[in-house]
């Protein structure tokens, strides 16, 4: 009986491993790679199951340590993300596994009457029951962490990449007093004051809280994304109508212009203005990109008119037919603040070296996106922002690389003199 008991807790501590690392893999990715995922399943049970006592420093340190390495091994995102993940998840890690240890013994203790030294032989039947307590608590702690699973997945998956360095530092800052309490109470509190256990309960909420709270900024973030995407469309389809209608004048009054032209073909000075005059009619439209993703066409047109008001030569050679699995979101942050960073540096130029130049096409199976302008030549740019407000104006580089990451792709930045290139390159899956 004792033998098919230890069985069923085994399967219950692995069920319990597995849920815990699926929680942790939607807010944090793991590496694609199968075997480094099984790898990362043994390792985290490690950690998951880690047994936790009041004063124990050595495991406190140990599950600390050891979900901090793992995290940085296993699973992909920047370096903030990872910080964060280790202040929510250890406390509600160590939260559970204290209250479960702690009460179950309590329970078995004070039921059987055991002794507590580890050189006193228990009978059978103390076995049994230390067996049969010791299951039950791994049931109710794979039951809590499936529950809370079913109650965060979409809090989870709506987590992007859309949120600042800062933003997640503020996050972090907000998680540390739970992170330190739960430290704290548990190491230095005497077995006897149960005052550490909703202590440990107001740590579980602070960390579900924090997930939540990070959803619903990324989901705040992403809707005004899309109200900008519709604001921007609205924009775009009622400045093509006009132009449409203005070209559909142009040319009912072509031959009345043609006719004026032929009649003063000898005043060239004349027939120069008329042409001009034309070409400055129809000029705004031509200004239209056929990008073959429509909301990239709102993008750079919103910004090919920026540039244009600030007296920027700007020249975009894009073809995008083949980025239907990019987000519009993230199509706007790696554009977007692309173009953003490149018109400021181009504003510190004379109106005459002004220049941006994008590029965007398939090559085999990598979308290959090119982003050149000109800036003032300072041999100690990183490629950072030099904007003042960084907070506000923090959706750049680091973002964009994200943006690339959450693709598999990456970002590179380069700089020659008084030209930056930022370079993104992005897998095609395939079919």
């Amino acid at each position: 009986m004792i033998f098919l008991l230890d069985i069923v807790s085994l399967i219950l501590k692995w069920s319990y491993a597995f849920v815990f690392l699926l929680i942790l893999h939607t807010f944090l990715p793991l590496w694609k790679n199968i075997f480094i995922r099984i790898v990362a399943l043994y390792t985290s049970s490690f950690i998951s199951l880690c047994v936790i006592y009041a004063n124990d420093l050595t495991n406190l340190l140990g599950a600390l340590l050891g979900l901090a390495v793992y995290i940085a091994v296993f699973h992909r995102g920047s370096w903030v993300r990872k910080l964060t993940a280790l202040l929510v998840f250890y406390p509600a890690v160590i939260a559970v596994n204290y209250l479960t240890d702690d009460i179950g013994s309590r329970i078995f203790f004070g039921y059987s009457g055991a002794s507590s030294d580890l050189n006193e032989q228990w009978s059978t039947q103390t076995q049994l029951l230390s067996t049969s307590i010791f299951m039950v608590f791994q049931l109710l702690r794979l039951l809590f962490w499936i529950g809370a699973w079913l109650f965060l997945r979409k809090y989870l998956k709506r987590i992007t990449a859309s949120l600042t360095t800062r933003m997640w530092l503020v996050v972090d800052a907000l998680m540390l007093p739970p992170f330190t309490a739960i430290f704290t109470i548990i190491y230095f509190m005497p077995n006897e004051i149960y005052i550490s256990y909703p202590i440990c309960v107001a740590s579980l909420f602070s960390c579900f809280g924090c997930i939540y709270l990070v959803s619903y900024i990324c989901g705040s973030i992403q809707t005004a994304y899309r109200a900008q995407e519709l604001e921007l469309k609205q924009s775009y389809y009622k400045d093509k109508l006009k132009d449409e209608e203005r070209v559909r004048r142009i040319y009912h009054d072509m031959k009345n212009h043609l006719l004026l032209m032929e009649a003063n073909i000898d005043n060239s000075r004349e027939f120069a203005g008329s042409v001009q005059a034309l070409k400055e009619q129809i000029a705004s439209y031509e200004n239209y990109y056929h990008t073959g993703n429509e909301f990239l066409d709102v993008i750079i047109l919103h910004k090919s008119r920026l540039a244009q008001e600030k007296q920027i030569d700007f020249n975009a050679v894009i073809q995008f037919r083949d980025s239907t699995f990019i987000e519009p979101l993230d199509i706007s942050t790696i554009f977007g603040n692309a173009l953003d960073n490149a018109i400021a540096a181009c504003e510190k130029l004379p109106a005459t070296m002004r220049l941006i130049t994008v590029k965007a096409s398939r090559i085999r199976d990598m979308l290959i996106i090119l982003v050149e302008n000109s800036m003032q030549p300072d041999p100690l740019f990183d490629g950072s922002t030099t904007k003042k407000d960084a907070f506000l104006h923090g959706f750049g580089l680091t973002n964009i690389k994200a943006a690339a990451e959450k693709y598999g792709g990456e970002c590179t930045v380069n700089h020659q003199e008084d030209k930056f290139i930022l370079k993104v390159v992005i897998p095609v899956p395939q079919l």
